[in-house]
């Protein structure tokens, strides 16, 4: 498998502080790659640098070969970046379909066309069909603040998917998320990456969440990472139990 992403040794100081300490992994072609850790380990340090939020201050970021370290947020998503943040980003007025045709517009760098032209920009279409994935079909026409919060979880995945995004980001989907609707939200992401090859990354508390999902997780401590490898080969290093596991 070819790697969407490679990050190189990127560090992250902030004065004599190091958040993050020469940091490399890739993320490879229709791969789900878990990111744990504890609480101020670096997790969403090192996506901020990735993502265009942070310059970082020394390393290299590439997707599909090109390099982007410190390309804006704005330019990365024209490159097919997307990403979820840990609080919610939907319109608590618009509908469901609504919120996913803004998203779909904003995939394509194309916000002006709000202003001007055909009021769905043409998206009505796709968002019908990641309204139907994502099983949101009784939902379409109903305000996003009206749902639940595991909903509205779903429905914010399933924003950062419109346009078939090259690569996906998600910070903490499964935070606040009740049990049932986990599972939900669990089933929706395999299936989009069995049945679209959708390659993404899964920043995560939830430790069973995260392992029974992704084929890779990359564990971090004090800004470097700790252990990469398959879930049960995490899980048993010993390092890892000590740092996060806490048994």
């Amino acid at each position: 498998m070819s790697a969407v992403l490679e990050v190189t040794n990127i560090k992250k100081n902030f004065g004599g502080i190091s958040a993050v300490a020469d940091v490399s992994f890739d993320v490879r072609e229709g791969e789900i790659l878990g990111l744990i850790g504890p609480n101020g380990c670096g997790k969403s340090t090192l996506f901020n640098c990735i993502l265009g939020q942070l310059t970082p201050s020394g390393g290299e970021v590439k997707l599909d070969g090109k390099v982007v370290t410190g390309l804006r947020p704005s330019e990365l998503n024209k490159l097919g970046v997307s990403r979820t943040f840990q609080l919610l980003q939907v319109f608590p007025k618009l509908s469901v379909r609504e919120n996913l045709i803004l998203a779909g517009q904003e995939h394509q760098g194309n916000m002006a066309s709000r202003l001007v032209g055909r009021s769905d920009a043409g998206l009505t279409e796709a968002a019908n069909q990641m309204i139907g994935f994502f099983k949101l079909d009784h939902l379409a026409a109903e305000p996003a603040g009206g749902l639940s919060y595991g909903q509205q979880k779903l429905l914010d995945a399933a924003m950062a998917f419109m346009g078939g995004p090259r690569l996906v980001l998600l910070d903490e989907p499964a935070g606040g998320v009740n049990p049932s609707m986990l599972a939900d939200l669990k089933d929706r992401l395999v299936a989009i990456n069995r049945q679209k090859n959708a390659t993404f990354v899964v920043i995560e508390h939830n430790m069973e969440f995260v392992m029974s999902l992704c084929s890779r997780v990359m564990v971090m401590a004090e800004g470097k990472v700790l252990a990469m490898g398959r879930p049960d080969e995490v899980r048993k290093n010993p390092a890892v139990i000590e740092a996060y596991l806490g048994h």
